[in-house]
């Protein structure tokens, strides 16, 4: 199908729901998908937002100015990660119970407004990667629309250019966790460690980056088309005294620049 054909079925399919709840991230996805929604169903549409120390402040701004200037009911919620006994071990399904206790509140506050209907803003380029959070999306019954209408990441790109969203050309966010290798345990600390670092790569004017933590190294990941700018000595100096100024011993650079989900190489095909 052609991307308008997939934009026409996304948006009789969002028709037949009635009365939803979008789970709202402020990215990409999320928000080309409440857009849509609230163009079809209206008032019959609210958003709610998860705030938690794993999603960099950088990752949802905007969003809520641009949930207002919808009209959109909006509510977020916040939510400490940390209570969770998975963190404590960091397995490779940690998502899986994280997405689940995530859910539960959003169907919660769905609920009190009289809706059961939850949307998220899963797509086609889900399906590429490790991804133990679809099976709590499975298990609560949340329905994913731009899955359903067979979108890519790259169809939502064009529709929300087309529609004006300010997200039309906005990186994908990841939750912090995934900076770091199964087995190791996510702390406060670490985290902030872990968001300096990556406002550093930021504020040098890096697109699409990670910073991964393996104990003391930082491990910077950056696409390949901006790798080059690494070999410059000034540029070297400065990421190596900032990291090291964070919490970080050592600091390197991947050759194999930014993959998604790269902490994900070491997931047997079993537990994928």
């Amino acid at each position: 199908m052609d991307v308008e054909t997939k934009y026409a079925l996304l948006k009789e399919n969002i028709k037949n729901y009635g009365k939803i709840a979008v789970a709202y991230s402020g990215g990409l996805d999320s928000t080309f998908l409440l857009k849509v929604c609230h163009d079809v169903l209206g008032d019959n549409v609210i958003a709610v937002s998860i705030r938690t120390d794993l999603q960099p402040v950088r990752e949802y701004l905007g969003s809520e100015e641009f949930v207002k200037k919808e009209g959109i009911k909006h509510f977020i919620l916040k939510f400490n990660d940390y209570t969770l006994p998975c963190f404590k071990n960091n397995p490779p399904d940690r998502c899986y119970y994280c997405k689940k206790e995530i859910l539960l509140r959003i169907i919660n506050v769905a609920a009190n407004e009289g809706i059961t209907t939850i949307v998220d803003g899963s797509n086609m380029d889900d399906l590429c990667d490790y991804r133990p959070g679809r099976r709590a999306l499975t298990e609560l019954h949340i329905k994913s629309p731009l899955l359903e209408a067979g979108m890519t990441k790259k169809d939502i790109r064009v529709l929300s250019q087309k529609l004006g969203l300010y997200t039309w050309n906005k990186l994908s966010p990841a939750c912090m966790a995934s900076r770091f290798p199964y087995g190791t345990a996510i702390t406060p600390e670490r985290i902030a460690m872990l968001n300096k670092a990556e406002q550093v790569i930021a504020d040098l004017g890096f697109t699409q980056f990670r910073v991964r933590l393996h104990d003391e190294v930082a491990r910077i990941e950056v696409i390949n088309d901006e790798i080059n700018r690494f070999f410059d000595y000034d540029l070297i100096q400065t990421v190596v005294k900032e990291l090291k100024k964070v919490g970080f011993s050592y600091v390197c650079l991947d050759l194999e620049g930014y993959r998604m989900g790269s902490m994900n190489n070491k997931v047997s095909l079993n537990d994928k």
